[in-house]
């Protein structure tokens, strides 16, 4: 199995002689554009950072014979643009082509307690890689390949440390790193302006009279 990271949680995945594509979110636009001989696309949750609805209708512009597989969020998405796909849901088990993948988990981890959960799941390819999406979930098998989630505002790095520890996978790489300030700008603000505080966005080099 060949993985190739083009940002943030959008893996290219080449296993017995397909190319598997995940999440192409909004951090990963440019590649898109590039991507060729793609067999199938999984999509964990809606979030922008891991469905990006131009992209995908680049992707499947120049990738005909793609076939898309999404969780219940994206499902609806990708209905109401009357985009060929199949919903697939937790403990689904479907063969792409001779590789296994199941479907693991329902919730996305929470990100505050006002915020409701959305759905997530993740998807266990090839009987080797674990990619939970944006969740800790145990998928109660051998994991051989982890990418694991290591930052954004719905997780700590030690709880992410603590997730591996728990897998025991025998390899782990970084996913979920594109944030940068992404949703940790975006969900301060809308939580705490309700309650009267005004949340500040300030970037690197940026300089502000309080």
């Amino acid at each position: 199995m060949k993985i190739t990271k083009l940002g943030h949680c959008c893996l290219l995945i080449e296993t017995k002689g397909k190319r598997v594509l995940t999440d192409p979110g909004s951090y990963t636009v440019e590649a898109h554009s590039k991507l060729e001989n793609i067999d199938y696309i999984l999509f964990t949750h809606e979030h922008q950072d891991h469905y990006h609805l131009d992209s995908l209708k680049v992707i499947l512009k120049k990738n005909h014979q793609a076939i898309v597989y999404a969780n219940s969020s994206v499902s609806e998405l990708l209905s109401k643009e009357s985009i060929k796909h199949t919903q697939i849901n937790n403990a689904d088990k479907v063969l792409l082509s001779g590789i296994s993948v199941v479907g693991i988990g329902e919730k996305h981890a929470q990100m505050h307690s006002s915020v409701p959960l959305s759905a997530n799941i993740g998807y266990y390819i090839d009987e080797k890689l674990w990619y939970p999406g944006d969740a800790f979930t145990n998928p109660e098998r051998s994991v051989e390949v982890l990418a694991l989630p290591v930052s954004g505002p719905w997780m700590k790095l030690s709880e992410a440390i603590d997730y591996a520890l728990l897998l025991k996978p025998k390899k782990a790489f970084p996913v979920h790193d594109g944030t940068r300030f992404g949703s940790a700008h975006v969900l301060p603000a809308k939580i705490l302006g309700p309650h009267g505080i005004e949340f500040i966005v300030m970037a690197e080099g940026d300089s502000k009279e309080f």
